[in-house]
Formats: structure tokens, sequence, C-alpha cells
């Protein structure tokens, strides 16, 4: 699933994390969230060294969003 799909979905805490450690491995209280709206956390990230990240793709999109610029 697209993260354009799930974003909408999440609870506002987790946007609000998700902008303000953009890059960062995911917390699992959001991972869990994210898992809850798009069915399944690891089709949406990739496993890294300190757990599971976004792709840059969607790191991108959410610094984008987070600065209000368009697609």
């Amino acid at each position: 699933m697209e993260i354009i799909e799930w974003w909408p979905k999440l609870d506002p805490d987790a946007r609000a994390w998700l902008i303000a450690h953009n890059g960062e491995a995911v917390v699992p209280d959001v991972l869990n969230k994210i898992a809850a709206v798009a069915g399944s956390a690891h089709e949406v990230g990739e496993s890294g060294p300190d757990g599971l990240v976004l792709s840059d793709e969607d790191v991108d999109w959410i610094e984008a969003r987070a600065n209000d610029e368009s697609d």
C-alpha cells in the first residue's frame, strides 16, 4: 500500500511523530498504527539496523507534506 493511501488514515499524533522524526526508525507505537491502517507495516517500510524505516520515497513524501508542498 502506498503512503498516499494510508497517511490520511493515521491519527494526528502518528502523523506528527513521522514528520518530527522523518527518516528515523519508526517506534513500535507508530509502527502498530501504520500496520492497523495499511494492513502490514512491513509492506510500507524497510528493515534497517535500528528497526523498520520508511523508504526514501516515503521520507521525501512526508517532507513535502510537512512543507506544504504539492505533488
